[in-house]
């Protein structure tokens, strides 16, 4: 299979950053703090990084499609863009794209441009069923082991 032709598209929170492990995450977003998305851990440490650096090699791209806060203000929002951001660097998570777009919006029209083949990693079902540029992966399962399939 070409794999110059595949986007790999991530969610962030509860895909590959635990912001549901922190404490008060709810509270704090509620508050409009960005703390629970700085603190948030990496779901599957280096491992991950490292599969993806491989498959990057091979020629696939990788987009990071993740919503800003529900309900949050536009200035809260654009402060948990540039936190997540920080995040995904500060993690050194290989990515070639990064989309923080308000809280509901269609996440495939982030990457439609892309063409090709694009996956969507998420662990929001009702996301994944919204899907329309290609196949899903269930970011509740082992995603390493999936992604290793390709």
């Amino acid at each position: 299979m070409r794999k110059d032709n595949i986007t790999l598209v991530f969610d962030m929170d509860g895909t590959i950053a635990d912001l549901y492990g922190v404490n008060n995450w709810l509270a704090d977003l509620r508050a409009e703090k960005t703390t629970p998305y700085e603190k948030a851990r990496a779901i599957y440490g280096t491992a991950l990084n490292d599969l993806l650096v491989e498959l990057k090699k091979a020629g696939i791209k990788v987009a990071v499609t993740t919503w800003t806060a529900k309900g949050g203000s536009k200035e809260y929002n654009k402060a948990v863009a540039r936190v997540k951001k920080e995040w995904l660097i500060k993690n050194d998570f290989p990515f070639d794209e990064f989309h923080a777009v308000k809280y509901g919006t269609t996440k495939a029209n982030c990457t439609r441009k892309n063409k090709g083949i694009q996956i969507l990693i998420d662990d929001n079902e009702k996301i994944r069923k919204g899907w329309n540029l290609g196949a899903t992966i269930d970011a509740n399962k082992d995603i390493i082991e999936i992604l290793q399939t390709i």
